[in-house]
């Protein structure tokens, strides 16, 4: 069935043309197929041509217009990858509106509204995406979860509302959780289900609501299981032994905002869960936290565990498990195993047996820092695997400041001299913790895509620490009148601990040179890892942060990035990503730059590509990002040859 989807999102077969066509090909899911593996066999857009393609059309979402004169520019992420079938593109704003256009054209076919209160303030106003039903199509249904905590049903021809579903079309995802309650990523549809994780804060106080995973019925919308993945909520569980302290009950989040995976041959659903809350002290939830940042694979009739592996034990990092779980099949003593790739922030590159959740290559637990904050008992060990190794930035001393200046150097030494770094998984402390990889990853919601022909495992990382402060409570207005740095970096109020977290990273900003980073480059790169063997083989650069015609060599320092890359029976990787509103196609055996083309805004989003009268389209949404500042806009961009 995993093999059926596949071939759903992409051509009966890789390098099937007539007279240089290709049959057509749809793209139906966020990651292509619903284990994201982000695969198209099309092979029509190539190595050897793709210095031909050309943009086909253009498309305006209007999205401009309802940012200006308001904050809303701050937070807003157009990372949005649309689903095609059909003919037709379907996907969301960051606004919430969901659209549909005509795959060939880039005409539009209709748009629905929600009317999201944008008034309320959102901390990220983003969305990845839309799902239809049925999975694979052809699309009846178009389901969307919006920021405001709806999830919405409409008609795959008219966007009008589907109103036999839920109360008029709708079901309230706050009902029963709280007004705390967001949606950033598409629904999972497996059968007549739709499931839906959520989107909570975790560093504001102890008692956000849990962060419930729910299925729903895609005719009715009548709730048929849910399920909590904080284990200390599970009367019999033998893991809530793994959650300690008599404050225990209100902690809250290790949600699942990121994009659920299915395996329908399996009836089974991967559940990427995330820190508890708050995330950067634990102290009033000891042990281990099952199920927080965990796979966990859930029976999709029930909602029972069918097993979970934990990648952060007792999680004080903001170590969420921000990429979609990507099912593949992978080559073992001859033969094929089902497997799930769980790629994380720490860089670590998790391979499990799909059905087990036994680790496919060598994981060890190994002894990590201890905590010098009272209160704090972080786990000991830590799970690392062997292969394949960790990648992106993993420690950090003197020796890694980084200046364009001598002068930019010595600054650099001199912050890094005064800050805590022991490697992975050093804690959070009073004096300033570098915490490598920081928050942003490693791997992020950007996540990974698989080439199932030569088994390459595919993915952009950052390269960005980040700066992590624990502040006594009653000490925070002295400490912040004292320390301009404290005074300016984000705020984690943690209320009901005795803590304020300050978050910042290892880079100023100055006005002629942007972001300047403190850190030894690359900042962000792509690479690529043969899963026949778990080693790397080749890793580059991905973009660049400063001007090349005064620093040509920063082509070779890589870029902060959000937003993932796909694969194609071409040849191809195609990714945006970075700050410097590029998007690239590379060689996927080498990694050499083939192709650029300078879009009109930030290309924060994964592209997709489809086949459809004998020609293949590649799609990005080029929207920018408030947050990495990168040019804003509202276009959805298609090329072909």
């Amino acid at each position: 069935m995993q093999r059926y989807q596949a071939l759903l999102c992409i051509a009966l077969a890789a390098n099937l043309t007539v007279r240089g066509q290709v049959p057509d090909a749809a793209w139906p899911f966020y990651g292509c197929n619903a284990g994201g593996e982000r695969y198209a066999a099309i092979g029509q857009i190539n190595t050897g041509n793709v210095s031909q393609l050309k943009v086909a059309w253009t498309y305006r979402t209007g999205e401009l217009k309802t940012y200006e004169g308001t904050s809303l520019a701050e937070s807003a992420a157009f990372e949005a990858t649309p689903i095609m079938l059909g003919g037709v593109l379907y996907f969301n704003t960051p606004t919430g509106r969901v659209m549909a256009i005509d795959a060939v054209t880039g005409q539009e076919k209709w748009v629905f509204n929600p009317h999201v209160d944008l008034h309320r303030g959102f901390s990220d106003l983003a969305a990845r995406g839309v799902a239809a039903w049925p999975a694979g199509g052809p699309a009846k249904f178009i389901f969307v979860a919006t920021i405001d905590g709806r999830l919405i049903s409409l008609d795959a021809r008219t966007g009008q509302v589907n109103t036999p579903f839920g109360s008029a079309g709708t079901v309230d995802l706050k009902a029963g959780v709280g007004d705390d309650l967001a949606e950033t990523s598409p629904p999972a549809i497996a059968g007549n289900l739709v499931i839906v994780g959520s989107s909570l804060g975790d560093n504001q106080r102890i008692d956000y609501p849990p962060g419930v995973v729910r299925a729903y019925n895609v005719q009715t919308g009548k709730l048929q299981w849910t399920w909590d993945p904080i284990a200390a909520r599970h009367p019999g569980d033998t893991a809530a032994a793994t959650w300690q302290g008599p404050n225990v009950a209100r902690t809250g989040g290790a949600n699942a905002w990121s994009v659920i995976s299915v395996d329908a041959a399996r009836g089974l659903v991967f559940i990427p869960t995330t820190s508890p809350s708050p995330d950067y002290y634990g102290g009033m939830r000891k042990g281990k936290n099952l199920y927080a940042n965990s796979i966990v694979a859930l029976h999709v009739a029930t909602g029972k565990m069918a097993w979970h592996f934990q990648v952060v034990h007792h999680d004080i990092w903001d170590n969420d498990i921000a990429a979609q779980p990507m099912l593949i099949e992978v080559t073992q003593h001859g033969k094929k195993a089902p497997a799930v790739a769980v790629g994380t922030k720490m860089g670590h590159i998790f391979i499990l047996h799909r059905v087990t959740g036994k680790p496919l290559f060598p994981v060890e637990e190994r002894p990590v820092p201890a905590s010098t904050v009272e209160g704090e008992e972080v786990s000991p060990t830590q799970p690392f695997p062997v292969l394949p190794a960790p990648v992106g930035i993993q420690s950090l001393t003197i020796a890694d400041a980084w200046g364009t200046t001598p002068e930019e150097k010595a600054t650099a030494e001199r912050r890094i001299s005064g800050l805590v770094n022991q490697g992975p998984f050093t804690p959070p402390s009073y004096q300033g913790t570098i915490v490598t990889p920081g928050n942003v990853g490693g791997i992020n919601w950007s996540g990974m895509c698989y080439d199932p022909v030569d088994e390459l495992l595919i993915t952009n990382i950052n390269r960005v620490p980040a700066v992590i402060r624990m502040i006594p409570r009653e000490k925070i207005g002295q400490i912040e009148r004292e320390n301009d740095e404290v005074m300016r970096a984000e705020t984690g109020r943690q209320v009901g601990t005795p803590y304020v977290m300050k978050r910042n990273y290892l880079f100023t900003a100055d006005p002629e040179k942007g972001l300047l980073m403190q850190s030894r480059p690359p900042w962000g790169t792509l690479l690529a890892i043969d899963l026949h063997t778990g080693e790397k083989t080749w890793e580059v650069p991905l973009g660049h942060m400063m001007d090349l015609k005064k620093y040509p060599e920063a082509r070779n320092w890589g870029s902060i990035n959000f937003g993932g890359a796909i694969v194609t029976a071409g040849g191809l990787i195609f990714v945006a990503a970075s700050r410097d509103n590029y998007f690239r196609a590379f060689d996927k055996h080498t990694g050499a730059l083939l192709w650029e083309y300078q879009l009109p805004a930030g290309g924060q989003a994964t592209p997709m590509t489809y086949a459809i009268g004998g020609k293949q389209y590649v799609v990005i949404a080029a929207g920018g990002h408030g947050k990495l500042k990168t040019t804003l806009g509202d276009y959805v961009i298609a090329f072909s040859l």
